[in-house]
């Protein structure tokens, strides 16, 4: 990278950051006249998301997903956040909890300085990042009612200006995937189909027996070799896939930047780009990037990210993990005009403990609601213990 285009990416970063706050302006224009005061109070619960499906990607298979979800409580207002926990990413619910005693909200009496708050969290230890994002939605959610508008308002957004979720399909047998395509059939407007092993095209074919959807693809940086990613690319763009999710490991930026110059098709960063800092390492290499709320510490670098992206003009995709209607309202939030959305993890499980943001011809549509737009559907056992 030239000295250049590090001065314009680092003066690109500086001036989003300056402007990827809305609650900034909210809070000097909405503020009500007297000081607010008061004391947040964080809780937390463990639960563990049972999945509707056996669920496999490149490398591994899962039934659950293990979450932490918290609560943070000021002058008798709630909001709601979510840690969610594949075990691929390294966090766990004790590690979570453990993040979460080490966060003492006592010394901030105004929940709306969201900047300085998430500054602070984020400095108490390195990565914890879906640690993180659980205070951050919480926060987000809790200043949202204390504006009582939800936050595709507060960013400005149309929260029916969204893209249509892919809806996912595991790696898995030709009966199971046929099984799994069908049932998806006039509810989704497009497929994301797990790929990287040694099936793909059969996986391929299997869906298209049944349907001529587009799809996506997500190798999950199972592909190792340039040039048969891109024989594979050839014939994906061939049966009417429209992007590939992260072929390549990735470290493996150099083939990867190759691939995505020769490829017919826009390639996306998802375990490649986490944070804001890593769009700059991989600006040039990819086509877009996949912000993910759990990767990113939520919903505040998650703006940031998208903002930096767009100016940097890189496509961009909101996804997520298996989750709850909790994290995946806070995301959808964020989806009004992007270029592909992957937020399908709700539906994915069969004990969602939230009502929030609903799937609408294709679309998953935020709710109302003030802040992140969810409420609790069964009691959850928030406590600091």
């Amino acid at each position: 990278m030239t000295q250049n285009r590090r001065q314009f990416i680092k003066a690109s970063t500086m001036a989003v950051a300056s402007l990827s706050a809305p609650s900034t302006v909210l809070s000097a224009v909405n503020r009500k006249t007297t000081q607010l005061s008061g004391s947040m109070k964080l809780t937390w619960s463990a639960y563990n998301l049972q999945l509707r499906n056996t669920f496999t990607i490149s490398g591994f298979s899962r039934n659950t997903t293990p979450v932490v979800l918290t609560k943070i409580e000021y002058n008798g207002l709630a909001g709601y956040g979510e840690a969610s926990l594949p075990p691929y990413l390294g966090e766990t619910q004790s590690s979570v909890i453990d993040f979460l005693r080490k966060v003492d909200l006592s010394s901030f009496a105004d929940p709306t300085h969201l900047d300085e708050i998430l500054h602070y969290v984020d400095g108490i230890a390195i990565n914890n990042t879906a640690a993180k994002a659980a205070v951050d939605i919480a926060l987000h959610d809790l200043v949202g009612k204390m504006f009582g508008v939800p936050w595709y308002k507060m960013y400005g957004l149309d929260k029916t200006d969204v893209p249509d979720t892919t809806f996912t399909i595991g790696i898995d047998t030709d009966e199971i995937v046929r099984e799994k395509t069908k049932e998806s059939l006039g509810k989704f407007n497009i497929l994301k189909v797990k790929v990287g092993g040694k099936d793909d095209k059969r996986m391929i074919e299997a869906i298209r027996s049944f349907t001529d959807l587009p799809l996506s693809v997500d190798a999950n940086q199972g592909w190792k070799d340039r040039r048969q990613a891109l024989d594979m690319i050839n014939w994906l763009k061939e049966k009417g896939i429209v992007m590939v999710e992260q072929p390549m490991p990735k470290y493996d930026l150099d083939n990867i930047a190759w691939l995505t110059e020769e490829s017919p098709l826009p390639i996306f960063a998802d375990e490649s780009v986490q944070r804001l800092q890593d769009i700059e390492r991989i600006k040039g290499v990819f086509s877009g990037i996949n912000i993910k709320l759990m990767k990113c510490t939520g919903m505040r670098e998650a703006w940031e990210m998208r903002n930096l992206a767009e100016c940097l003009g890189m496509k961009v995709m909101i996804g997520c993990m298996t989750e709850t209607s909790c994290a995946i309202s806070a995301a959808t939030q964020l989806s009004s005009g992007l270029d592909f959305a992957d937020l399908d993890g709700a539906l994915l499980i069969g004990n969602d403990c939230f009502e929030g943001a609903k799937l609408e011809k294709g679309k998953i549509i935020a709710s109302d609601l003030p802040g992140i737009g969810v409420k609790p559907i069964q009691d959850i056992p928030f406590g600091r213990d």
